[in-house]
C-alpha cells in the first residue's frame, strides 16, 4: 500500500491535498481496502461550512457505512460528482479520481500527520 508523501492524513484515516487555501479530501487507501467494495458516496453539499473534526460525507460500503470526517475547517466548494455514478472509484484510485471534496480552508486544522507519523501510526 502506497502512501503519498505530499498529503496529509488524519488518525479517522482521511486525506487532506492543501494547494494555496484550497484543500481536497478523501479517505485513504487503507480505509477503503478495510471498507471493501464501495457502493455509495453521500456527498456533502456545495456552500457547507466544515469544522475540523466535523462528519462532512458517507460512505457506504457492501460491509459498512462510515463517516468521514473534514481534517481541515472551510467551504465546500466543490464535490467530487463522479462518485454519484462510480463510487468505486475510491476503492480504485482513492489519491486521485476517488477524491470527495474540495474546501477553501479558513485556517482550522485538525490534529495533521505527515506521511511518515500516518505510516508509524498504521503498523502500531
Amino acid at each position: 500500500m502506497t502512501i503519498p508523501a505530499d498529503l496529509q492524513y488524519t488518525k479517522e484515516h482521511e486525506w487532506v491535498r492543501i494547494e494555496g487555501d484550497t484543500a481536497t479530501l478523501g479517505i485513504t487507501d487503507h480505509a477503503q481496502e478495510a471498507l471493501g467494495d464501495i457502493v455509495f458516496v453521500e456527498l456533502p453539499e456545495i456552500g457547507r461550512q466544515l469544522a475540523p473534526g466535523e462528519a462532512f460525507a458517507v460512505v457506504e460500503s457492501v460491509k459498512a457505512v462510515s463517516d468521514v470526517y473534514a481534517p481541515v475547517g472551510g467551504e465546500v466548494i466543490e464535490v467530487n460528482t463522479l462518485l454519484e455514478s462510480e463510487p468505486e472509484k475510491v476503492n480504485t484510485d482513492a489519491y486521485g479520481e476517488g477524491w470527495i471534496a474540495k474546501v477553501r480552508m479558513n485556517g482550522e486544522t485538525a490534529e495533521l500527520l505527515d506521511e511518515a507519523t500516518y505510516t508509524t501510526y498504521l503498523e502500531e
